[in-house]
């Protein structure tokens, strides 16, 4: 039985999986702070952001993966986390301008 979630006092059916989806995607960013590139007080992507070369760099990481999907290692899954984490970095990035 498909686990239904509440709304505004309403059942949400997920037809997609997107709340394990999104679970996913959480622990993949999750892990992120723990690898090699992460070293320390700040991972790469915070000096980029600080430099002010964040929505290039987000933007640029989005079309690398969108283009390298399918045909590195096949439909690698890694790829469209990848994608979904720079969109995130992206909205933050948005959010920060528009306040």
């Amino acid at each position: 039985m498909k686990k239904a979630y509440q709304r505004n006092g309403r059942a949400v059916n997920y037809k997609f999986r997107e709340d394990k989806i999104l679970n996913e995607i959480k622990s993949y960013i999750g892990n992120t702070y723990n690898q090699h590139y992460s070293n320390g007080k700040y991972q790469a992507t915070d000096i980029i952001l600080d430099t002010g070369h964040g929505d290039g760099f987000a933007m640029g990481n989005i079309m690398k993966y969108a283009m390298r999907y399918g045909k590195k290692n096949g439909k690698n899954r890694m790829d469209l986390l990848k994608i979904i984490h720079y969109a995130i970095i992206a909205l933050y990035l948005e959010e920060q301008d528009n306040g």
